[in-house]
């Protein structure tokens, strides 16, 4: 089969392998919006409430992304994926079959742990198989499939829970996973060398880390002011992707403009669209370009001026929500730039520790914001119940968005700060004589 025969050609197969999974786990964490109404009947929650139970994914998600770029740079992507994958999986089963809320919680944490390590394994991964003038390309195309999860998370799941119910839906995607898992194992390799080649031209070989490597990269990661940056951006930017497609944009069309689950989700979509097409397409200009920068601060602007549409109006007309959800998505790519800046500056061993660390801030982000937002929301709830289900005011949601547009005008902030440092590191890199890298 000259597919497997050949390196260049086999390593899609295997990145796509784990796009599946990946796939799975942006289905599952992005759900909540879709079966807001449902959880809140099914476990008599507040706002509150349900910002926790979709946040606690987040927040076991996030605090697992050091331990996750350990495991994936000592044991390798294989293991750690197919581990990963049978346990989030468990964790969806579970969660399925509970009608009890904190078993609900304690699930959806199990997933949040079992789905932490499939990101960072699939951009290591891609550091073992793939050039570093590739990598911004394939962790753009990543979080493509990011994108399609999140668009099965929308309208598909919407229709499959009108077909069935959601706890047949949920179950479903869980006994899917956990056959991927298994297939994960069967088909991946950590490595070209691995899998019986030779080492791939342009790929450098990325050794195990001893321990006294381990605790040098560790100490030079936290100790990195660029990092710290990128991490404050990341969890501002894809914590209010993650909070407004995984749980109160959907709530949001429903409630203010008075229209069903399944036709809201088709807006949610449109976000999910976003994010398929725009970080592979940012990520491959950028590339291209050789330009990280001012990709970063154009795209971070029109990314505020988009939310500050919802905070300043609250029901602007319908296509203009659907513009608002599809850029949002679209630009977020311009952020996750941040993440071939973090790898381009620490040695190519450390790939995963660095791209873990950054990654993890996104999903504190995605762990705070929906419980601040549920904060607001209940805030300027007027006391309107509909079928179990808390029903809030438009003023609530303009709130809501208003905090979203502040994480966005931070992160904004950042890509400023990190142009600047791509500027003066450039400019001092000419000075000395050397090429800029970027």
């Amino acid at each position: 089969m000259r597919i497997w025969a050949d390196p260049l050609k086999r390593r899609w197969l295997l990145w796509a392998t784990l796009g599946v999974v990946f796939l799975l786990v942006n289905v599952n964490r992005l759900s909540s919006a879709v079966l807001a109404e449902d959880l809140m009947g099914a476990f008599e929650t507040t706002g509150a409430q349900l910002g926790t139970l979709h946040a606690v994914f987040f927040w076991v998600y996030a605090f697992m992304q050091i331990p996750t770029g350990i495991l994936a740079d000592r044991v390798g992507p294989r293991v750690t994926a197919t581990v990963g994958a049978a346990v989030m999986n468990v964790g969806v089963i579970w969660f399925a079959l509970t009608d009890s809320y904190l078993a609900a919680l304690a699930a959806r944490g199990l997933v949040g742990l079992g789905g932490s390590v499939i990101f960072v394994c699939i951009l290591r991964f891609c550091a073992n198989w793939y050039r570093a003038d590739e990598f911004a390309t394939m962790s753009g195309a990543t979080f493509a499939i990011s994108g399609i999860g999140g668009v099965v998370a929308t309208t598909p799941l919407a229709l499959a829970v009108d077909a069935t119910d959601w706890r047949t839906a949920i179950g479903g995607l869980g006994v899917l996973g956990l056959l991927f898992a298994v297939v994960v194992f069967a088909v991946v390799r950590n490595s070209p060398r691995e899998a019986g080649y030779d080492s791939l031209e342009g790929v450098p070989d990325q050794p195990t880390l001893t321990n006294a490597e381990l605790k040098t990269y560790l100490s030079d990661i936290f100790r990195d002011p660029l990092i710290w940056v990128v991490a404050i951006m990341l969890f501002c930017a894809s914590g209010v992707n993650l909070t407004l497609f995984g749980l109160w944009g959907i709530p949001y069309i429903v409630q203010v403009y008075d229209v069903s689950v399944t036709y809201a989700s088709f807006f949610t979509l449109l976000g999910g669209v976003g994010v398929m097409i725009g970080p592979p397409a940012i990520g491959w200009l950028s590339d291209r370009i050789g330009k990280r920068g001012e990709l970063m601060v154009g795209g971070g602007a029109l990314f505020v001026a988009s939310l500050a549409i919802i905070a300043l109006v609250g029901d602007p007309p319908l296509v203009v929500v659907g513009a608002v959800f599809f850029f949002s998505g679209l630009l977020l790519g311009s952020f996750l730039l941040g993440y071939a800046v973090v790898k381009d500056r620490h040695p190519d061993s450390a790939s995963g520790i660095s791209t873990g660390t950054v990654n993890g801030a996104g999903f504190f982000g995605a762990a705070i914001l929906p419980t601040l937002m549920g904060w607001a929301l209940d805030d300027y709830w007027a006391g309107d119940i509909v079928g179990g289900t808390r029903v809030y005011t438009e003023t609530g949601y303009q709130i809501a968005f208003a905090i979203a547009t502040v994480a966005g005008l931070i992160a904004l902030c950042c890509t400023i700060w990190l142009y600047r440092h791509e500027r003066r590191t450039s400019t001092a890199t000419v000075e000395d004589g050397r090429q800029p890298s970027h």
